[in-house]
């Protein structure tokens, strides 16, 4: 009885030990601030979620089998129309009766409700957050019809003091020179469609948030982004859900 009963007690330091080692999920990167801890999830391509407090805001939800064991968003933001940034039967999924969803003005139309932001306007949402919509287009000669100047949003949060910017489908442009005090910048790099790897590396610069995570990646090679950055003290986090 004496070496069952000691069985019993190594199997549950054992059960412990190993509850305890075991890892985060990878693609979910944990920040401090203020209050709490603000969770970003690296989902897919475009979309990724930020959630704070148990306040949840989804941006770009597209693909269906990414959000089934998801809790519904207090705000779902959407930066411009193109299907692998919109999905009106995810967004639905995802809403519960006081969910806000806030998008550019052509997904507004296309979905029939929600609230509008454009380039420069700024909302409040729960626990403090600021959201702040920011311009998002293509600047090289042959790749304006992408992304015209003023129609999709890039947006940028501050969560408990943390500054979160998310570039939307955009190049590199003149505007991120305004951009300030970046804790976590998401830079879409996908050639021809939205920045290349010198056009990201660029931009980081310019920006210079703390923390860099290329997104919305498709064949771009993303670990030339990171070697690019080497030494200017940004730090650059790379994940393959997001090609």
């Amino acid at each position: 009885m004496k070496y069952l009963a000691l069985i019993s007690a190594l199997a549950a330091v054992i059960a412990v030990v190993a509850c305890a080692q075991k890892p985060s999920d990878p693609n979910v990167e944990s920040f401090k601030a203020k209050g709490g801890t603000v969770d970003i999830a690296c989902i897919n391509h475009g979309s990724i979620s930020i959630s704070y407090k148990d306040y949840l805001i989804q941006i770009d939800p597209v693909k269906a089998d990414e959000y089934e064991a998801s809790p519904k968003a207090d705000v779902i933001l959407i930066t411009h129309e193109h299907g692998d940034h919109y999905n009106k039967d995810v967004i639905a999924s995802l809403s519960k009766d006081d969910t806000r969803v806030i998008a550019n003005g052509k997904v507004h139309d296309m979905l029939g409700y929600g609230e509008v932001m454009a380039n420069g306007d700024r909302t409040e949402a729960g626990k403090g957050i600021v959201i702040e919509a920011t311009p998002a287009y293509n600047t090289t000669e042959g790749r304006e019809q992408f992304h015209p100047k003023g129609n999709g949003n890039g947006y940028l949060f501050t969560v408990g003091g943390l500054r979160v910017f998310v570039s939307g489908d955009s190049e590199d442009i003149e505007e991120y020179a305004q951009l300030k005090d970046i804790d976590v910048a998401f830079l879409s790099a996908n050639q021809p469609y939205t920045m290349t790897v010198e056009q990201c590396i660029h931009a980081a610069k310019v920006i210079n948030p703390k923390v860099l995570v290329p997104y919305h990646l498709g064949n771009t090679d993303m670990q030339a982004i990171k070697d690019g950055l080497e030494g200017t003290g940004i730090e650059v986090r790379l994940h393959e859900t997001l090609r």
